[in-house]
């Protein structure tokens, strides 16, 4: 269920028709120097998109908050990482807050804690970054956090019971904070982790939203490297048995199947809570900014990001 899709000349109406709705207010994420390669944004994604900046170890602020600017500037909703364990202080947390929104008007971004082993300051979780109460002091409306439908090997190498009990702290905090918040999930490459997660956190007691992370077209090597840097799990071994026909290691990846999916999931249960499609563009922005909008999400409204 959920396998690859690889591209073919032609896809059937049913299956264009099917997700157009579900990648409707889709988001996507750049990182500063992926994004001073595309020339115009607003020629690829449609107008009001979401567009998260990973801030990778070592990248400097300057960078961050300058394409955040430019983002903004033209028009799009900007949602800055604030990666836990590459933040020194509270002091630093709050400059970095300040510039965001003093020359880019960022009131929201993904709070999470970060992929570096060992903590460089005060924080090494999340809930820490929040707990500092500087995202509400500053009138921030939405606090993302980040989902693990294959589990974080960060936190729980063998399980995912320190996962969960976080899970139920951040629906918790979302009672307390006036910010929407949403679960943003590494991406997957099949439904049935995705399902199977989501019916966990619904017997845990959480009910936040969810926005399914999808790896958009790129070759399968490209894949492959990043499942096993991320730790992706099962859909790891999908990848490594699909490497094995050669005649499809050499085609380009496409997610049109897995959304068809998970489209389909959405329509015959709209209490699924999977609310809509976050793109990792892995392959390259313009490349899943294409397949979007062939897909029907050139469609996007503001009013479809509602979650």
């Amino acid at each position: 269920m959920g396998l690859l899709t690889f591209r073919k000349r032609a896809e059937p109406a049913s299956v264009k028709g099917g997700i157009e709705g579900f990648l409707a207010g889709y988001s996507i994420e750049v990182m500063p120097r992926t994004a001073a390669k595309v020339e115009d944004f607003r020629a690829l994604l449609p107008e009001g998109t979401r567009v998260y900046i990973a801030h990778i170890d070592g990248t400097p602020i300057d960078d961050m908050v300058g394409t955040a600017r430019r983002l903004a500037a033209d028009g799009f909703e900007v949602m800055p990482h604030f990666p836990a364990r590459i933040i020194r202080d509270k002091a630093m947390l709050a400059d970095w807050i300040a510039r965001y929104q003093g020359e880019a008007d960022v009131r929201g971004g993904l709070i999470l804690a970060g992929g570096v082993a060992e903590p460089r300051g005060d924080f090494h979780s999340s809930m820490q970054l929040l707990e500092t109460g500087l995202f509400d002091g500053a009138g921030f409306d939405r606090l993302h956090v980040a989902g693990h439908p294959e589990g974080n090997r960060d936190i729980d190498p063998e399980g995912e019971a320190q996962v969960m009990q976080a899970a139920r702290w951040k629906q918790d905090f979302a009672e307390r904070t006036d910010a929407a918040m949403a679960l943003v999930t590494q991406f997957a490459f099949e439904a049935a982790p995705v399902v199977d997660w989501t019916r966990r956190l619904h017997a845990a007691g959480v009910g936040l939203p969810v926005h399914v992370g999808i790896a958009g077209p790129a070759r399968l090597q490209t894949l492959i490297k990043y499942a096993v840097a991320c730790g992706v799990g099962p859909s790891l071994r999908v990848l490594q048995k699909r490497a094995m026909d050669v005649t499809k290691l050499v085609m380009p990846y496409e997610p049109t199947g897995l959304v068809a999916e998970l489209a389909a999931l959405k329509a015959a249960d709209p209490a699924f809570p999977v609310a809509q499609v976050h793109l990792f563009p892995l392959g390259g922005i313009t490349q899943s900014a294409e397949w979007a909008a062939a897909h029907g999400g050139a469609s996007a409204l503001p009013a479809a990001r509602a979650v």
